[in-house]
């Protein structure tokens, strides 16, 4: 299975000093099955592509979907009867780069957990753990709550807590992090429609929205100087996380 998702996503900084934007995005659901489209391969180059080595575990030394599964079963979560998916952009000729990923697991259609793979342009990556004691579904009126354990952003510090609102079946995504830390933080969206993906829907994701990965880190490097003219206060890289995965919880 192998879906595109014409996705765009919303941030929204909160506090002294305000700044928002909207753009819009290529994101796949896949869960790295054998049928794709020609234009995307897997663990081989592209003009899209997912690379397993890019997702589950240590930034760049991943082991792809046998990550997940062996945290969930590590987890007590009924893996058997679970399908495992990945939501992520895919690397676009030779660039990748993904702020966030998310690794789900469905029963029934059903998201019962997920993990919030997070990069940040340091080179650091931290992953956030989410889902009920007992894995019942996730639903859109849950709230998730994780402590922020590694430094995103030179202007946002390594405190406070993300909370997910996470909106995710065979139709269409809609997912929420809202970053609080006191009167501070960062509302940020992800949301389209899944649909099987086309080499034809391929294609014209890569005219309408070239460079993929390289206009990605472009945009965030972009929205930085503009916050930095704003006079947002600029913090120095803090020391990543000691451990790769943190686990969040339903907020009561």
């Amino acid at each position: 299975m192998l879906d595109y998702v014409r996705a765009s996503t919303y941030h929204a900084r909160l506090g002294a000093v305000k700044n928002a934007f909207t753009y819009s995005v290529d994101f796949v659901v896949t869960d790295f099955g054998p049928a794709k489209p020609s234009l995307i391969s897997r663990n081989r180059f592209n003009l899209w592509s997912i690379w397993d080595h890019r997702h589950g575990g240590k930034r760049d030394e991943g082991q792809g979907k046998q990550w997940f599964y062996d945290l969930l079963k590590e987890k007590g979560f009924p893996v058997e009867s679970a399908q495992l998916v990945l939501v992520t952009q895919p690397s676009y000729l030779w660039f990748h780069f993904n702020p966030v990923s998310f690794w789900v697991a469905m029963i029934d259609g059903k998201p019962c957990a997920f993990v919030a793979e997070v990069n940040s342009t340091f080179g650091q990556r931290h992953c956030y753990f989410c889902a009920h004691d007992d894995f019942r579904p996730i639903t859109e009126r849950d709230r998730m709550v994780a402590d922020k354990l590694m430094h995103v952003s030179p202007f946002q510090r390594v405190e406070g807590q993300y909370i997910f609102i996470f909106g995710f079946d065979e139709k269409q995504i809609n997912i929420r992090i809202h970053y609080e830390n006191g009167n501070n933080g960062v509302l940020a969206t992800l949301e389209g429609n899944r649909s099987p993906a086309t080499s034809s829907k391929l294609a014209w994701a890569a005219i309408r929205r070239p460079f993929g990965a390289a206009r990605v880190v472009a945009l965030i490097h972009w929205q930085a100087v503009i916050l930095y003219f704003k006079k947002a206060p600029f913090l120095k890289r803090q020391s990543p996380p000691e451990t790769l995965l943190s686990e969040g919880h339903a907020k009561e």
